[in-house]
């Protein structure tokens, strides 16, 4: 079963998969950020490096992320690309991966490419109001990306609200399920959990018998 997890910056999309990944045995699902497949700046100027639109989907190495999710759904496991986000590129070694009964992808774009979609089984989006969704990027990018104050409201209002207007929220249509109020709405969670426990259940049962 693949499991895509999208929704706006902020929105609360880890914390959804995380306590997805609670209610199931963590030997049963892999977990696959769509952040780790930013396409590579290294080579860039780093001028070209700070204007770069991290929020529009040609940032995102869609090939290859959508040619990992088909090796996990047929059973092969993928190199895992590492991305640092403080250098704006793609680290030279990788995270194996090996397939598992569930897939959970995460990321604000992965609802905007149909070759992503068409892997998917259960779409789910994660709806929090703006101004929570900024205050927590806020946090994120000065404690765990380095960035300035200054520099990450610049961001949110050059590329990140206008990439979210044009390109994440009108993705909620292909969703499946929509949460609001991201990883506190705890049962729309469970309903979701469940699914996954009673698909499992359904694998793993011998055919003709019981587990």
């Amino acid at each position: 079963m693949i499991i895509g997890i999208s929704g706006g910056t902020g929105s609360g999309k880890t914390t959804v998969a995380n306590r997805i990944l609670e209610s199931v045995s963590a030997r049963e699902v892999v977990f696959i950020q769509q952040d780790s497949y930013y396409r590579n700046l290294a080579d860039l100027p780093l001028d070209f490096q700070s204007v770069a639109n991290f929020d529009h989907p040609d940032a995102i190495d869609n090939d290859l992320l959508t040619h990992h999710v088909r090796k996990l759904r047929a059973g092969e496991p993928i190199e895992l690309p590492i991305y640092d986000f403080v250098t704006h590129s793609r680290l030279n070694e990788t995270r194996r991966v090996e397939p598992k009964a569930i897939v959970i992808v995460e990321g604000i774009l992965i609802f905007t490419d149909s070759r992503l979609r068409e892997q998917m089984d259960i779409k789910v989006f994660v709806e929090t109001p703006d101004d929570i969704r900024f205050i927590r990027r806020l946090r994120r990018d000065i404690a765990e990306r380095g960035r300035t104050v200054e520099s990450v409201i610049e961001q949110y209002l050059v590329t990140v609200r206008p990439m979210h207007m044009q390109f994440v929220e009108p993705s909620k249509r292909y969703a499946d399920v929509i949460i609001p109020e991201g990883g506190h709405n705890l049962v729309s969670i469970d309903l979701i959990s469940g699914k996954i426990r009673e698909s499992l259940a359904r694998a793993l049962t011998p055919v003709g018998g019981k587990l």
